[in-house]
């Protein structure tokens, strides 16, 4: 797995195999690479949005700690830049049902409020990501109380402390 995920970044993190068919550690490092982005768009990428981003991978990607770990790295490395993100938001539009779209909305949701504030940036992005991956507004506002009511319950490692502030 960890030598797939090293190749599709080095093979130009294409949305699909050679093959045709749908590639998921492909439309994993776009999804990455997004909550990546939307963690890192507020100029601070803290241990908090890492932890939150890291249990992501681990429980909707049923991936290990190393794999996590690893795809990660890699995202890391790809999600500087619009022409970047427009990449991602394509393979994820393309290859993800409606439904899988609006979890990772709320995926992206859960990384922007890890660290308890929602700036201009992030907020801007998020509107962004969810028109390009055709998210409605209404959907996208669901998934974000959601998000949020998840960290609030302090059920997830890494969620922040029920007392955290919210802007925006």
């Amino acid at each position: 797995m960890i030598d797939r995920i090293r190749e599709l970044f080095g093979g130009g993190g294409r949305a699909r195999p050679a093959d045709g068919s749908r590639g998921p550690d492909a439309l994993q490092i776009a999804a990455a690479a997004l909550l990546v982005r939307a963690a890192c768009v507020d100029d601070s990428f803290d241990d908090v949005e890492r932890r939150r981003i890291l249990d992501i991978l681990l429980r909707r990607f049923s991936l290990g700690p190393e794999e996590a770990e690893t795809l990660l790295a890699a995202a890391e490395d790809r999600a500087d830049g619009a022409v970047q993100i427009l990449s991602f938001t394509r393979a994820v539009k393309d290859n993800y049902s409606y439904n899988e779209r609006i979890a990772l909305v709320e995926m992206l949701w859960e990384v922007v409020l890890a660290d308890g504030r929602v700036d201009a940036h992030e907020a801007q992005l998020m509107r962004r990501i969810g028109g390009l991956i055709y998210v409605s507004d209404r959907d996208g506002a669901m998934a974000r109380r959601r998000a949020a009511a998840r960290l609030e319950a302090g059920g997830e490692p890494g969620s922040p402390p029920s007392g955290r502030k919210e802007v925006g």
